[in-house]
């Protein structure tokens, strides 16, 4: 599929820029700021909204909880991406895909704003505060009714599957499931095919995935490129026994070979695994609203592996 005529039609907005100009330049953050703008804006849903903060073993770890008016059925613990050094509870991957999901599944989802790989802080540090965020929201819902899913979205899709492996490991509560939205999950990254990549010249230089980017981003994690722990880059873990999991993609995307390998780990692991492609979108699409057809239909995936039930949409 072509690029989402939308975005393809604000790609001019992002052309000469690179991220030192954001820093500097109030005309290019303009112009970075307009091409984020969806079609319409997006309206919160009824859910109420709390921030707490949560016992973690290198300190208190924030998460903010989304409840849906009525009865509550299950709860999710979500973590949003950045590239493991940015993001946080504000930014839409977070704040508006919990309430959405709150809202349309009428679940608890608890979003958790782990430490960062900045000024020092490495792998295990952010595992370790999503691990601590789960356990507590397994104690706090022992008593309550639904099942306890786990999910992220690019870095935080790593977190989220090396959370699940070390609680597998572990023999402690298990997610019910795992949703999984354009995981980074493997280094070095596999490679587009010819065709991809070719694909991959529509969108703007600004958003790309390149060797050193990546490079910098896992040794920012890691601390390191080599002799990598397994779940650091949970791809090359061992997947066996972990729970039923969707995926969604993003077609556009430099990492998506990352989430395409990670759904045939999975498939060959035993694990059952639902994979939704979200056509034209480039990776981060959870950042933008659901006024972008994909990024509603994206959410609605989630939705159902949620609720156990088979996707009512063309995967």
């Amino acid at each position: 599929m072509p690029l989402n005529p939308f975005l393809a039609k604000k790609s001019h907005l992002l052309e000469g820029l690179g991220w030192a100009d954001l820093q500097s330049d109030p005309e290019a953050m303009a112009r970075f700021t307009e091409y984020f703008r969806d079609p319409d804006q997006w309206t919160m849903p009824d859910v109420s909204v709390e921030d707490r903060k949560v016992p973690g073993p290198h300190g208190e770890v924030p998460v903010r909880i989304y409840s849906p008016r009525d009865t509550s059925h299950g709860a999710v613990l979500w973590l949003h991406g950045g590239g493991f050094s940015s993001g946080d509870l504000d930014m839409p991957e977070a704040h508006l895909v919990s309430a959405e999901l709150a809202a349309r599944a009428r679940t608890s989802v608890v979003s958790v704003d782990y430490r960062l790989a900045v000024d020092g802080t490495h792998y295990p540090v952010p595992v370790d505060d999503a691990h601590a965020a789960w356990l507590w929201l397994a104690g706090e819902w022992s008593a309550r009714s639904g099942p306890i899913c786990l999910g992220g979205a690019s870095a935080g899709a790593a977190l989220a599957l090396s959370t699940a492996i070390r609680l597998r490991d572990r023999d402690e509560l298990r997610p019910a499931a795992l949703l999984l939205a354009y995981p980074f999950v493997h280094f070095p990254a596999p490679a587009l095919d010819e065709t991809a990549a070719a694909r991959m010249r529509d969108v703007p230089q600004l958003l790309r995935f390149t060797t050193e980017s990546i490079e910098h981003m896992v040794h920012t994690y890691a601390g390191r490129l080599t002799d990598l722990p397994p779940d650091a880059m949970p791809g090359a873990a061992n997947l066996a026994g972990l729970p039923p999991t969707g995926l969604v993609l993003s077609e556009y995307d430099d990492l998506r070979p990352s989430g395409d390998l990670l759904a045939r780990q999975l498939e060959e692991s035993g694990v059952p695994v639902r994979t939704y492609l979200a056509t034209g979108m480039m990776h981060g699409h959870l950042n933008r609203g659901p006024s972008l057809e994909e990024v509603d239909r994206s959410l609605d995936f989630f939705v159902a592996t949620l609720l156990g039930r088979p996707p009512a949409l063309d995967e």
